[in-house]
């Protein structure tokens, strides 16, 4: 199961001063060292975290994949469509959304997805679509031509119940299997994190999960205590305080026990 580690959160910091810290890229470079196979990012149309300028830098910097995330507005087709990333991921866009909170409609966005995805295919791009696990919403998808879909783990991630959860697991089992069955790529994501992710890795028919918001918190526990101590007086004779974080030899990995 691929690992795709979803920055954008490190960009929201950043622009929480407008300023240039943290740095997404530099971010990226680290997730890479660590063990992931593909960088994801959301390019908004409102810009919120990760901008054009962050998207380009990242197509010429990470040597695995990336992965852009994206709405159907025109502006960011034809910036999608100029970069020209190795994957996009359709989702649907609000501007008064934290996050993203659920699947596309694949219905009522039919014409757009069409002309959207032929262009992407032209350019070499393929095409994920972010869905509920709906079958109804898998044929359609497969009808529209895209190569994968990346399923919504929402519900799953924030069950409140035993029995939601099963259910919410259940239903992600079934569109995995049945998207596998009609040779689509099948990922996963949203909310999923260093234990819920477990249950999710023995689905075999999932081949590629994203991550982010659970990466960057804990990312920042034990930085956070080194940064700080760095920063004390009596630290500073003996300290090169521009020597920056380095990256462990830690790989990331996923399995049935969560990420490693």
């Amino acid at each position: 199961m691929k690992l795709g580690v979803n920055i954008d959160h490190v960009a929201t910091v950043r622009e929480a001063r407008k300023g240039k810290l943290p740095d997404p890229i530099a971010a990226a470079v680290l997730a890479e060292l660590a063990g992931a196979d593909q960088i994801t990012v959301h390019l908004r149309e409102d810009a919120r975290h990760i901008k054009e300028r962050d998207v380009r830098t990242l197509k010429d910097t990470v040597s695995t994949e990336l992965n852009l995330e994206m709405g159907l507005a025109k502006e960011i087709i034809e910036t999608a469509l100029d970069i020209v990333p190795h994957q996009v991921t359709i989702v649907p866009e609000r501007r008064e959304e934290l996050t993203t909170e659920g699947g596309l409609d694949v219905i009522a966005s039919d014409k757009k997805l069409s002309a959207a995805i032929s262009k992407f295919h032209k350019k070499g791009i393929a095409v994920n679509l972010f869905i509920e696990p709906n079958r109804d919403v898998l044929e359609r998808s497969k009808n529209l031509g895209v190569d994968g879909v990346e399923i919504h783990t929402g519900a799953y991630a924030n069950a409140g119940t035993e029995n939601d959860l099963r259910k919410a697991h259940h239903d992600i089992h079934q569109a995995a299997v049945i998207a596998k069955n009609m040779r689509m790529y099948v990922a996963a994501g949203h909310g999923l994190d260093y234990t819920n992710i477990s249950a999710i890795a023995k689905l075999h028919e999932i081949e590629e999960v994203n991550i982010g918001h659970s990466i960057i918190s804990r990312a920042m526990r034990t930085p956070v205590e080194v940064s700080s101590s760095l920063l004390k007086p009596d630290s500073h004779n003996s300290t090169d305080l521009s020597l920056g974080y380095k990256p462990t030899n830690h790989s990331l990995k996923i399995s049935g026990k969560g990420i490693t």
